[in-house]
């Protein structure tokens, strides 16, 4: 029971260290590295004594379906490690195809071409405007990408800082919703879609309207508090630089978006795996860009090179998810996750309360180990399951009332969602402020969504 219980541990200091990175000063990947390592390591270590306390659901199909009980190294290392890390390979193969794609429609100043429609000098119809226009963005981009990008731009938009927090607190709640209900606008719906949990036509049908109103809400509330006209700042040369022409915009702004939506339909027909889409992607992507700059002038050439883009992937954060999925993946095989989903069907016994609880969670950690940790304590049921357990097969309630709570929880707290800490970096934004200002306002809209699920499911 000691190194069942080290494990444990060793997860929470390991969020511990996650969490307090800016306190800290140390990247939250370094702690989440470590985390999966070390727990990798004890399980291999005191697996005997691990999976002698009966918990683990992976060690139980591995007796029954022929595994010999005095086979711990072929299980953890050749069955489980295995298993789990193609699953982990699909998530982060399929994140740098996406993040590649998007850099180099970034990098060809492709985004203009919404960004150069906005207009109106009305602060309450520009938040309008912004907000929704990063709900459907982040649905077809990922929220995080669409985040830097809209911030951005309200870089150049607005002046007054206190408005530009505002805009940006808006935009990280809108990024969140309209990544919640698509399969490729949020890391933790891209995990459930890769997993089977959810197919994209359910998860883009049933959580639609209950997104849209968790955006809604709060846009309301924002509409009464801000006042007055949008005062523009003033914009340095390089800022302004014009690295391709509007015809090249438009045309790399479109390859990427047909990119990016040819992956579901890439799924659908082969039944292959979305990340080989991904990646496919991002191969026409890489040639249609460096067919574009050949004619370009040497210094234009160097800025706009799919090899300098590839160099701005946010490596770092692949390292986190890395370590975060190792780590949950121990966890799921040496069955405390097991353990944990007995617990939370004791004491609180509805996937729904779960899975709000789960909301609430993800506004003080990440969403990504919170939904990864889901996985691992609840199996995809069969086709023919009955009563309680349907809720559990592929597209039930339970991972598509997930996918929202997770995806918009997050909202609640500006550190509760990579959106948030993109924007808390890029703004300043502090987190007494955004607590104060917007985090009641996020809890409302996300209260206001979830219940508008439950009432479009019949649960009232």
């Amino acid at each position: 029971m000691i190194a069942f219980n080290v494990m444990i541990a060793v997860f929470v200091l390991g969020y511990l260290g996650i969490v307090l990175e800016h306190n800290t000063k140390i990247n939250k990947a370094a702690a989440a590295l470590i985390m999966g390592g070390l727990l990798w390591a004890i399980y291999a270590l005191f697996g005997t004594e691990i999976l002698g306390l009966d918990y683990s659901s992976s060690w139980h199909h591995y007796l029954h379906s022929g595994g010999e009980k005095n086979g711990l190294v072929d299980f953890i290392v050749h069955h489980e490690l295995v298993e789990h890390l193609y699953e982990i390979s699909a998530i982060l193969f399929f994140l740098l195809g996406a993040m590649g794609i998007v850099e180099i429609v970034d990098s060809f100043q492709g985004f203009r071409v919404i960004t150069d429609q906005i207009k109106t000098r009305n602060i309450v119809k520009l938040i309008w405007v912004i907000s929704i226009l990063t709900f459907f963005m982040s649905a077809v981009l990922d929220n995080l990408t669409t985040t830097i990008v809209m911030v951005t731009l309200i870089r150049k938009i607005l002046d007054n800082k206190e408005n530009r927090w505002f805009f940006a607190s808006m935009i990280v709640l809108s990024a969140n919703a309209g990544g919640a209900f698509s399969p490729i606008g949020d890391v933790t719906t891209i995990m459930l879609w890769i997993g089977g949990q959810v197919t994209s036509t359910h998860i883009i049908t049933s959580l639609f309207i209950p997104s849209l109103v968790s955006m809604l809400i709060p846009l309301f509330i924002a509409s009464i508090v801000l006042k007055g006209k949008r005062e523009e700042p003033q914009l340095e040369e390089s800022e302004t630089r014009e690295y391709t022409t509007p015809g090249e915009r438009k045309l790399i702004f479109f390859a990427g978006i047909i990119c990016l939506l040819f992956v579901p339909v890439f799924k659908t027909v082969t039944h292959l795996p979305p990340f080989i889409g991904m990646l496919l992607g991002l191969g026409v992507m890489w040639f249609v860009s460096e067919v574009m700059i050949q004619k370009k002038p040497h210094d234009d050439q160097r800025k706009l090179s799919v090899i300098k883009t590839i160099h701005k992937l946010d490596t770092p954060t692949i390292l986190f998810f890395l370590g975060v999925l190792l780590g949950v993946s121990a966890l799921t095989s040496a069955g405390q996750l097991d353990m944990m989903a007995e617990l939370m069907d004791k004491h609180i016994g509805d996937i729904y309360g779960i899975n709000i609880a789960i909301g609430f969670l993800s506004s003080i950690v990440d969403n990504v180990p919170l939904v990864a940790s889901a996985m691992g304590m609840y199996e995809v049921a069969g086709a023919d399951a009955v009563g309680y357990l349907t809720n559990f097969v592929q597209d039930g309630q339970f991972w598509s009332f997930l996918a929202y709570c997770a995806g918009t929880g997050g909202s609640i707290l500006i550190v509760g969602s990579a959106a948030g800490v993109a924007a808390m970096g890029m703004e300043g934004i502090t987190f007494g402020w955004y607590f104060k200002k917007i985090s009641w306002i996020a809890a409302i809209g996300y209260l206001a969504g979830a219940f508008t699920y439950m009432f479009c499911n019949g649960v009232f």
